[in-house]
């Protein structure tokens, strides 16, 4: 392989993957847009059907905003195309030292984020109402005008770049040659440099249009109560979509290539004609009148083709089979739910069987321990009796030393027979006159005992 073919295959290469780079995500939405599923997906795959273009269809909400976004997009280009133009005039007007410094400030919007543009038009015009007196329901607090005003002052930058670069190729000469021959203003700018500026307001028509229909940072400020495209599917994804957004998607797809389409055809035939009026004009041919009819261009033939194949496959796929697909699609969830159920209670009832078994094996274990097999519990009273097996008797109660008198610890004889043992026992100094400790009379004898010492003592 030489170094040319494999140059050609990375260049290859590189170009497939930057375009599926940039329409795959296209082609993904446009393929969960025909798919049956709840949420917009392509795998796994359920039925071909077209009844989300229905759903969008139904949906008022969303109709609404597409509506809103359309009469605000218009408005926009009415508003700001005309700002562009005038600041693009404006700029070839004025000094060479004056430019630079009037080209930052009217660029200087671009730069400025999307809220604070929001946040700033709609406190301006507030401030604006309330100096007026004006009541709420008043132009000052109107949703489409302040979306309008609020777009229109970056996007009007926009425009005015499209201007500029058409106007640095356009020769002040004819201008002036106008004037010396008696022109107006207004007829120099209406038969010269608007004929010549038009391409470049088609363009700047279609980005403002664009600019302000896919618009969010700004209009979601302005917008106050009305609702455009943006803050509707904004909504839908905060609390869940449904492929009926796909289903739009495609749509303006289709749409927006179609008409680029047949623009494209239009385009080529105009300068067709073009050439061959200069060709005839130079006696180089003569005018043909058989040309070509604009709806036998290949390209054109192709996409309608292909969106008419398009259609009739959606058709006859949302007509045939797509009930008795959803009713198997329906079954064989139900089939893999009782499946995974099935399972789920299988291996539940596996582990209580293991723990069965584990508590199981540990109660034959703690059976089988040396000195425990007599105990049936820690509380039970069985355990104090004598146990099989015991190699020595045990010893007697009554033949323990010290214990021979005693019966049981709770006996009342044991205090009668210790007495007996007391009163043998010899007499202790100074107890002779107690009985006991809790004796009433010992408190008297005390106290006569003491009323004798204390006499003597006098005595003495």
């Amino acid at each position: 392989m030489t170094s040319d073919r494999i140059r050609k295959f990375f260049v290859l290469f590189f170009v497939c993957g930057f375009f599926l780079y940039l329409f795959g995500p296209l082609i993904i939405m446009g393929l969960t847009a025909f798919n049956s599923s709840a949420f917009p997906r392509v795998a796994p795959w359920e039925c071909f059907t077209v009844e989300w273009f229905d759903v969008l269809s139904n949906d008022t909400r969303l109709l609404t905003g597409l509506r809103n976004s359309f009469l605000i997009g218009f408005g926009v280009v009415l508003f700001a195309v005309p700002l562009g133009l005038a600041g693009a005039l404006m700029l070839t007007q004025v000094r060479e030292r004056v430019r630079p410094w009037y080209y930052t400030i009217v660029i200087s919007p671009i730069l400025v984020p999307g809220v604070v543009l929001g946040i700033s038009t709609l406190l301006f015009w507030d401030r604006i109402g309330v100096m007026f007196g004006a009541s709420r329901d008043s132009l000052f607090y109107n949703g489409f005008f302040l979306t309008i005003i609020g777009q229109s002052t970056f996007i009007a930058a926009y425009t005015m770049l499209v201007f500029i670069s058409r106007l640095q190729r356009f020769d002040s000469a004819q201008e002036e040659a106008a004037l010396d021959l008696g022109a107006t203003h207004v007829q120099t700018f209406r038969k010269i440099l608007l004929p010549f500026l038009k391409p470049a307001i088609a363009s700047a028509a279609v980005l403002a249009f664009l600019a302000s229909f896919e618009n969010y940072n700004t209009t979601v400020f302005t917008a106050i109560s009305t609702s455009t495209l943006t803050t509707v599917l904004a909504s839908k994804v905060r609390y869940g979509i449904d492929p009926s957004i796909s289903a739009l998607a495609v749509s303006i797809v289709v749409l927006t290539v179609l008409g680029a389409a047949i623009h494209e055809v239009f385009k080529r035939r105009e300068e067709a004609e073009a050439r061959q009026a200069g060709l005839v004009a130079a006696g180089v041919m003569e005018r043909k009148s058989t040309q070509k009819q604009w709806f036998l261009e290949p390209a054109l033939i192709m996409i309608l083709l292909v969106f008419i194949a398009g259609l009739g496959t959606a058709f006859f796929a949302g007509t045939m089979g797509v009930e008795e697909c959803k009713v198997a699609v329906r079954e064989q969830k139900r089939i893999e739910t009782q499946k995974r159920i099935e399972e789920l209670q299988q291996r539940q009832q596996a582990e209580r069987a293991a723990q069965q078994a584990a508590e199981e094996a540990r109660r034959v274990e703690r059976s089988q321990r040396t000195g425990t097999e007599n105990f049936n519990s820690i509380f039970s009273s069985d355990n104090l009796q004598p146990q099989a097996g015991d190699t020595a008797p045990a010893t007697p109660q009554s033949e323990r030393a010290g214990t021979e008198n005693f019966n049981s610890i709770f006996d009342t004889q044991n205090l009668q027979q210790q007495s007996g043992q007391q009163e043998e026992a010899p007499a202790r100094t100074g107890t002779e006159n107690f009985n006991s400790i809790f004796d009433t009379q010992n408190l008297q004898q005390q106290s006569g005992q003491s009323e004798g010492q204390s006499g003597g003592q006098s005595g003495q």
